[in-house]
């Protein structure tokens, strides 16, 4: 009589299915994922350091530490060496800073501005712009200075 061959019938069904067609894949690739995400890092740490306010002055310098951040944008006021202050980077005549320092007052939630003047500009006209930005509204005046200055409480060498 004859001799027959017996398959299994879940071996052959295996094969069959796993030539035919491909099985949907489970897993999420997250190579492609990473790889924009490093790439737009880049850009705004090259970027970040380009939307600083853009006035140029030679600030002083000091050995203070910087202060912490804040959530809302600083207001920068700005003298510079030939004694024009500006409003970040818009030139404001002095006889109205206290009325645009007012305006700006009513539309910010922070009473901080960062005070930014030449090392060059006299002290006077420095406090006298100090004195503007309190009668505007803001009473958290904050001097910006360069760092790498001399420290008062280091020896002389």
């Amino acid at each position: 009589m004859g001799a027959g061959v017996v398959q299994k019938s879940g071996e052959g069904s295996r094969r069959r299915r796993g030539r035919g067609r491909a099985r949907p894949m489970s897993e999420i690739n997250v190579t492609p994922f990473v790889d924009v995400m490093l790439v737009l890092l880049i850009i705004f740490m090259v970027a970040a350091p380009l939307m600083t306010v853009g006035v140029p002055v030679e600030l002083p310098k000091t050995a203070a530490n910087a202060l912490p951040g804040e959530p809302e944008e600083p207001l920068a006021i700005t003298i510079t060496a030939d004694g024009t202050v500006m409003i970040q980077t818009t030139e404001v005549p002095r006889a109205e800073l206290v009325n645009k320092l007012r305006a700006i007052a009513t539309e910010r939630e922070s009473r901080r501005v960062y005070l930014r003047a030449d090392g060059a500009v006299p002290y006077a006209d420095v406090v006298q712009v100090m004195g503007a930005l309190n009668r505007g509204g803001f009473d958290n005046i904050g001097l910006v200075t360069d760092t790498g200055g001399p420290a008062l409480d280091a020896p002389d060498g």
